[in-house]
């Protein structure tokens, strides 16, 4: 039995995997759901119990920020990562405003780990 479950969500196959492997390396028994947009992330996690999230900022259709907002809204006790290479003061400050963790790419090791174990 899974003692959490970690939605990862990136337009990037790459980014997925190596956030999997960095969240399976710290937490061997979660369980990992991966998607490659907010339209795929929001379908997957309908009647899911989803714990831990990492959201890409940068996707085709809709972006992080629009989806950490749904996601909040559908996950009020979730743990939520905005993960970006635009590091703009604005969307750091959007991300606070909406109560979610703000991770700079390029993700590490040192970076995933440090966000599910605090």
């Amino acid at each position: 039995m899974s003692e959490d479950k970690i939605l990862i969500i990136d337009d990037s196959r790459l980014s997925r995997m190596m956030i999997k492997g960095f969240t399976l390396a710290a937490k061997p028994n979660w369980e990992i759901i991966e998607a490659e947009d907010g339209i795929d992330a929001l379908a997957k996690c309908e009647g899911q119990n989803i714990t831990w999230m990492t959201v890409d900022y940068n996707m085709p259709g809709m972006d992080g920020i629009t989806l950490c907002i749904e996601l909040r809204e559908r996950f009020p006790n979730a743990r939520i990562a905005l993960l970006t290479a635009n590091i703009q003061d604005s969307v750091k400050a959007r991300a606070d405003d909406i109560g979610v963790t703000f991770i700079q790419k390029p993700v590490t090791e040192d970076k995933i780990r440090n966000y599910i174990e605090n």
